[in-house]
């Protein structure tokens, strides 16, 4: 961001912090304006050489020319300003930031575009194919099949419109490719990850997290603020990333996830580990939390999607009234949001933390613990 003389911020892509540069501005607004690298006269002390061959092009990965501890220092002032500005709250001085171990090499999920033309992403700001032959930031093995598949697969030749693929590399280095509008018959088997002490089936269409360098880390700290105790109840439990491990910490769990296909990989997940005291609940978070009482639950933890909890499920959680709410974001807004309004019913910030999930790109995942303050549990 830079200023016009006359005060306006102007947002400029692709920039690093102390570049001198000089812009065309393409657009100016009553607040703020947006504006085009014409010329790059002097880079910043932070600015670095993008390894990808389509960067500046291709609508991911937009911060793969700011030197890595840059980005960590971004992004955990990104964490403290949605937390400070959207939430009310005041954050600790220093909010702890757990690095990813490689900047590149890490992402063990991603979609891709198929089609006639290539395989590749989309465009920024665009739904066109940005065709890739190699792609820096996935982890080896789904780089090679790209590659492969750039390299002229006859499965392209077929393709009209760009498809929609998940592709995943499990724990085994096996890559399964699956086309997201594919029926359940055309489906290929579930892949397979060591989270813990416990082997995880996670089936096509089912969520896994990312960062394949970053889950021992991540499970850990999770499982950490959750503690043990009697009850537990997991909202947006997926396939049981954190389920299984939470479950041998509480005497009796309840998880809540809508999606059916990650319900079938939660149960034969909770099957092959021998956990017979957890409790299903297949559902929206909203319902599901109206039809509990309040009292009795030790410890919340949820892990909802980008858009966060709906405001008639914070109202939900705050009349369920657990002593210890653990929230994992991946978005600093709607967790900001979310958590202010648990601050309004009574509780208070007790922890955050950062994790760089996402390397080369603004994204992050937060990990709040928020604690009642009222000790009217009912």
């Amino acid at each position: 961001m830079a200023r016009l003389p006359d005060g306006l911020a102007l947002f400029v892509p692709l920039t690093a912090p102390g570049d001198r540069v000089r812009v065309r501005v393409v657009e100016r607004k009553k607040r703020f304006g947006r504006a085009e690298i014409l010329e790059l006269i002097e880079p910043g002390p932070d600015r670095v050489e993008a390894p990808c061959s389509v960067f500046g092009r291709c609508g991911g990965c937009r911060w793969q020319h700011l030197a890595y501890p840059a980005q960590l220092e971004a992004k955990r002032e990104i964490l403290r300003e949605a937390l400070t500005r959207i939430g009310g709250w005041t954050p600790p001085e220093e909010i702890p930031f757990t690095p990813s171990p490689s900047g590149y090499g890490y992402r063990t999920r991603a979609r891709l575009l198929l089609s006639r033309d290539g395989v590749g992403y989309r465009r920024e700001a665009s739904h066109a194919l940005c065709p890739v032959e190699r792609c820096p930031i996935l982890v080896p093995e789904l780089d090679a099949e790209l590659a492969r598949w750039a390299d002229g697969d006859e499965t392209l030749e077929r393709a009209g419109a760009p498809e929609e693929w998940e592709w995943v590399a499990d724990d085994a280095g096996r890559v399964r490719r699956h086309r997201l509008d594919a029926s359940a018959a055309e489906s290929p088997p579930p892949s397979e990850f060591q989270i813990a002490a416990d082997r995880m089936t996670i089936s096509p269409g089912t969520f896994v997290q990312a960062n394949r360098l970053l889950h021992a880390a991540l499970h850990r700290a999770v499982l950490g603020a959750a503690g043990q105790g009697s009850r537990a109840l997991e909202l947006h439990a997926g396939a049981g990333f954190f389920s299984l491990a939470l479950a041998r910490q509480f005497e009796s769990l309840e998880v809540v996830e809508s999606s059916p296909g990650a319900v079938a990989d939660l149960r034969v997940n909770l099957a092959r580990a021998g956990l017979s005291h957890v409790r299903v609940s297949e559902g929206q978070v909203d319902r599901v939390l109206e039809s509990r009482a309040r009292g009795g639950v030790d410890m919340v933890l949820l892990d909802p999607p980008r858009a966060g909890l709906s405001e008639s499920a914070s109202a939900a959680l705050i009349e369920i009234g657990a002593p210890r709410v653990v929230y994992l974001s991946c978005d600093p807004a709607t967790l900001a949001r979310d958590t202010a309004r648990l601050g309004a019913g009574g509780y208070a910030l007790q922890s955050v933390e950062g994790f760089d999930l996402f390397p080369q790109t603004a994204h992050l995942e937060a990990l709040v613990v928020l604690t009642r303050q009222d000790r009217d549990q009912g």
